[in-house]
């Protein structure tokens, strides 16, 4: 998860034993464990390589994390404070000024930053587990490539103010599942959008830019 083996990387068992005095069946079983996870595959003849993610695994991972961080985030809501919600205001207002400066990094640190503040009050360990591995993996799909649409970035700001809104008023666990979910799925829909029309004029979509 901290891209010590990156995408396309051979984990050869005999190496990882060697490395880290560790026997072969623990490995086995981890490397067994990875693949059932999504995190590696075992290729005939090259044994275990490290997932190398494409467009088609952000897109399910959008759509997963776009279910799971909603609910989390609607389970959540009734228990954030004021306190909560100032500085959740404060956190997009620093990724406004992110977006300003050009800066991608500290736009995406920061919106897993709010996301989890939002979250943050969930009760279910099991669900805040699911959540926190979808965003890990969100996070290295986004080193392999940079999926996004122009425009998107700013929008998405505006959307976090409407879902910080509609806890501050008392909606509905209901009403505010719905708009953190739609949310997600904008994102989803406007880089599947803007991929497509790349893809029309033969233009590389593997961008740099803000997730």
């Amino acid at each position: 998860m901290d891209g010590t083996y990156g995408p396309g990387n051979r984990l050869v068992i005999d190496q990882l034993r060697r490395e880290y005095d560790i026997s072969s069946i623990p490995w086995r079983e981890s490397l067994r464990r990875l693949e059932a996870e999504g995190w590696v595959d075992i290729v005939q003849n090259a044994g275990a390589v490290v997932k190398t993610f494409d467009t088609e695994s952000w897109q399910r991972t959008m759509r997963l994390l776009a279910r799971l961080n909603a609910l989390a985030t609607a389970l959540s809501a009734e228990y954030l404070t004021p306190e909560d919600i100032a500085l959740g205001r404060e956190l997009n207002r620093e990724m406004g000024d992110a977006l300003a400066n050009f800066d991608p990094r500290r736009f995406g640190a920061l919106n897993r930053q709010f996301h989890n503040l939002l979250s943050s009050r969930c009760d279910d360990e099991r669900l805040n587990d699911l959540v926190e591995a979808e965003w890990t993996r969100l996070e290295l799909v986004r080193r392999s490539a940079f999926w996004y649409a122009p425009g998107r970035a700013l929008a998405s700001l505006a959307e976090h103010d409407a879902i910080l809104d509609l806890i501050e008023g008392g909606a509905t666990a209901e009403m505010i599942e719905t708009a953190s979910r739609r949310h997600d799925i904008n994102t989803l829909e406007a880089v599947t959008h803007y991929d497509a029309e790349l893809s029309k004029t033969e233009t590389p979509a593997v961008t740099r830019a803000f997730g």
